[in-house]
């Protein structure tokens, strides 16, 4: 094998990169919902360019995103050596990101797609109900921003957790 240790640097920006991508939609997303018009007896517009790209990138680029995301994480282990993983920082940081993935795509995701559906909302109890559903995704997301946060926090200052 190669030694990637010159590589290390491009490597972790490579890393921090993807394992970001790999959320934005899911960040985002929501609040573009936010300045959509939610009219009774009107057809809802079609998503802009910058929503149908995030959309595209969430639907199509995830599994690029995840396979560049796992063998950059692998390139960083066989330069720093399988130990790494023994550090308490680093598994915390790994669950918060395995629970944030499986909230993005198992419960994010399906209701993104449901609120960009092009709906004919017909009262003013349909349009309520979509506000409330668009207000919880922006909680989701809000919610996704704290664990990236502490993942980025974790992985910048390495504290000692027990």
């Amino acid at each position: 094998m190669p030694d990637l240790a010159p590589l290390f640097p491009i490597i972790l920006a490579t890393h921090i990169t993807l394992a970001v991508a790999l959320f934005v939609p899911s960040l985002l997303l929501p609040f573009t919902l936010r300045n959509r018009i939610v009219t009774a007896g009107y057809q809802a517009p079609e998503p802009g360019p910058f929503v149908r790209a995030l959309l595209w990138i969430q639907a199509h680029g995830t599994l690029v995103i995840g396979a560049g995301l796992a063998l950059t994480g692998l390139a960083m282990i066989a330069v720093l050596g399988a130990r790494m993983l023994e550090q308490p920082w680093l598994l915390v940081s790994l669950l918060t990101y395995a629970i944030t993935a499986v909230v993005a795509f198992a419960v994010q995701r399906p209701s993104l797609r449901r609120l960009l559906r092009r709906e004919n909302i017909q009262t003013e109890a349909d349009r309520e109900a979509w506000r409330a559903r668009a207000r919880r995704q922006r909680y989701v997301a809000y919610g996704i921003t704290t664990a990236v946060g502490l993942i980025g926090f974790l992985m910048s200052t390495k504290p000692v957790l027990w």
